[in-house]
């Protein structure tokens, strides 16, 4: 593979593959750190890159599994980012709805980051990149039933979790 195909191939997924480092690692830098690890991994690989069906899923794999090792390495170290979910700027919004965005965005990041990782990383590769599930299983090598699960598991649960910590009337 040469800088060309190299660039179209590889080049264009890079912003989904910071932002799956940006969720399993929480920190920008490290994120960045590791999409450049990634990269040059793929680059040093080039030649054998034209035998894999699809080298989106490649980098993927190999970002999340990076990722991995980086929290097993640092002991799990977790340093919230300042990233919102929501940023509202329209001006008919009030501080006190924005505020409740805020809130809600928070407890959402913070419900997903509670998931095991299978479910984190189906669900963010499904929901939020919008992968196929047929490209998903490349990616984690599970079939596409085990992945229907896991996904409904993974939204049960957080929409379980997010009404609990909602629900006032009730008394949870």
């Amino acid at each position: 593979m040469d800088l060309q195909a190299f660039k179209q191939i590889v080049l264009p997924v890079q912003g989904r593959l910071f932002r799956l480092a940006k969720l399993f690692l929480r920190n920008r830098e490290e994120a960045e750190d590791t999409l450049q690890e990634v990269l040059m991994r793929l680059w040093t690989k080039r030649q054998q890159l034209d035998s894999y069906h699809s080298v989106e899923a490649l980098a993927v794999q190999m970002t999340r599994n990076l990722c991995l090792d980086k929290l097993k390495s640092q002991a799990n170290r977790t340093t919230d980012g300042n990233t919102d979910l929501t940023t509202v700027q329209a001006d008919d919004v009030s501080p006190y709805r924005q505020t409740e965005l805020a809130d809600s965005s928070a407890l959402l990041r913070r419900i997903i980051g509670d998931l095991p990782d299978p479910q984190k990383l189906i669900l963010h590769l499904r929901d939020v990149e919008e992968y196929s599930f047929e490209e998903i299983e490349q990616v984690t090598g599970l079939t596409i039933n085990n992945i229907r699960v896991i996904l409904s598991r993974a939204r049960q649960r957080v929409r379980d979790s997010y009404l609990k910590t909602n629900d006032y009337e009730a008394g949870y």
